[in-house]
């Protein structure tokens, strides 16, 4: 299992969390909430590591 380290902001424009995973190309997304966010950037990496 490999272990990786998301950025998380917040943007007060569009009232949505933001994550990213440097070094890993593709891997952003965006959610509401904390847990939203921590699901899709799992889904996110699981896609970027298929290809």
């Amino acid at each position: 299992m490999q272990t990786f380290t998301a950025y998380v902001e917040w943007d007060p424009e569009t009232n949505l969390y933001i994550g990213f995973v440097p070094g890993l190309v593709g891997a952003h997304t965006q959610a509401s909430t904390l847990d939203e966010l921590q699901k899709n950037l799992k889904e996110v990496i699981e896609l970027c590591l298929e290809e």
